[in-house]
């Protein structure tokens, strides 16, 4: 349930107490837009300047929530803390390994434009390696915290516990970038088998939890309103997936041995069209949702960064099998979905822009009002209720 929140008062600077990780969706919302610009199959004069532009955001919105995350954690350790121990908060942990992800790989796609391949390579090599550390413990840490402190319930489900499962996904699609930067032979192989293994992981993983947010969504009811922006990110590892599979094909020649590495290109298809079959029904359904929420009243909460990321993978998912397949329908399925993905990022953006120069988005969660003492009853309890 979304929590009231009220603006800090006027001249105050504003604090990181309340800064919790799930603000990393900001910079993986706005590279993703410079990434998947540059995948899209077809030429548009200044996109790819525009692209290296807003990656280069991305870059320093990352610089800037990695320090404020630093602070918060040396200053704040029992909110922290607090943090983990909410089963509500813990699960973006894993947009921490994301983040790391979305703008190393953005360095070798747009980045290099501007800083040169060396520096690109060694950025991304920094930032995989981090990230897909990060997001291997959280995919550990998080179920663990689950089951053993969070006590959740079924019927509590919802799509943000996708997310330490879909991190080690973004690394499965991220590897094949740096496959032809390693020595030929094993190290490529290596990485590049290493990216298939995080893909299975990450997929197995989705689907068990996958099925528990479905049945929750139609046994218990639509989400909270402010929640109703998640049920994008099933989205991500439906597009990651098919993005994955469709880098580690390009790869896969001249890498793996034959037949492997024409085996790879024949399950990049056989696997992506039907997921991308699924990924549209769930977009469908997804926006119904949240077209039946803003009629109830949504506001803007930091869960409208959930229409991005997602958005943007599934993006990159048509654009590769346009490639696989030579096909006018995914060609213009990836523009019509690169087209949802700006205005979604311009709507995030802005409703960012807006909380944080009010003060709302900082703010800490408003006390609830103490119930009124009955005028006609007196109680010789002390306990509050």
């Amino acid at each position: 349930m979304a929590t009231a929140v009220h603006p800090l008062p006027a001249g105050r600077a504003v604090r990181v107490r309340h800064l919790g990780p799930n603000w990393y969706a900001s910079v993986m919302g706005t590279s993703v837009v410079g990434t998947a610009g540059a995948a899209l199959p077809v030429h548009v004069a200044g996109l790819r300047e525009v692209c290296t532009a807003v990656w280069a955001l991305a870059c320093l919105l990352l610089a800037t929530l990695l320090t404020a995350r630093a602070r918060h954690w040396t200053h704040h350790r029992d909110q922290a803390r607090a943090h983990l121990l909410d089963p509500a908060m813990a699960p973006f942990y894993g947009c921490l390994s994301m983040a790391l992800l979305a703008v190393g790989g953005g360095a070798l796609t747009v980045g290099r434009d501007w800083i040169g391949t060396g520096p690109a390579v060694a950025l991304d090599t920094v930032l995989f390696t981090a990230g897909t550390a990060v997001g291997l413990a959280a995919a550990v840490a998080v179920p663990y915290l689950m089951a053993v402190r969070h006590r959740v319930q079924a019927s509590q489900a919802t799509p943000v516990w996708l997310l330490p499962l879909v991190a080690p996904m973004v690394s499965a699609a991220l590897g094949p970038l740096l496959v032809p930067h390693l020595p030929p032979g094993q190290p490529r192989e290596t990485l590049l088998l290493v990216s298939f293994a995080l893909f299975g992981l990450s997929l197995l993983a989705t689907l068990l939890m996958l099925p528990l947010v479905f049945a929750r969504l139609i046994t218990s009811g639509p989400l909270p309103l402010a929640l109703t922006p998640t049920l994008f990110l099933v989205l991500g590892p439906l597009g990651q997936s098919t993005t994955a599979v469709g880098l580690i094909a390009d790869a896969a020649p001249r890498v793996v041995p034959a037949p492997y590495d024409r085996g790879f290109a024949v399950f990049a298809l056989l696997y992506g069209v039907p997921v991308m079959g699924f990924a549209l029904l769930w977009l469908a359904l997804a926006a119904a949702h949240v077209v039946r929420a803003r009629r109830q009243g949504m506001g803007f909460a930091m869960t409208w960064w959930a229409f991005t990321f997602p958005v943007g993978t599934c993006v990159t998912g048509a654009a590769a099998l346009a490639r696989h397949t030579g096909l006018a329908g995914y060609e213009a399925l990836a523009v019509g979905l690169y087209a949802l993905l700006v205005a979604a990022w311009l709507a995030a953006a802005a409703g960012t822009v807006r909380g944080l120069l009010s003060g709302e988005l900082l703010a800490g969660p408003r006390p609830a009002p103490a119930a009124p003492r009955p005028a006609t009853v007196r109680t010789r309890s002390g306990a509050v209720r």
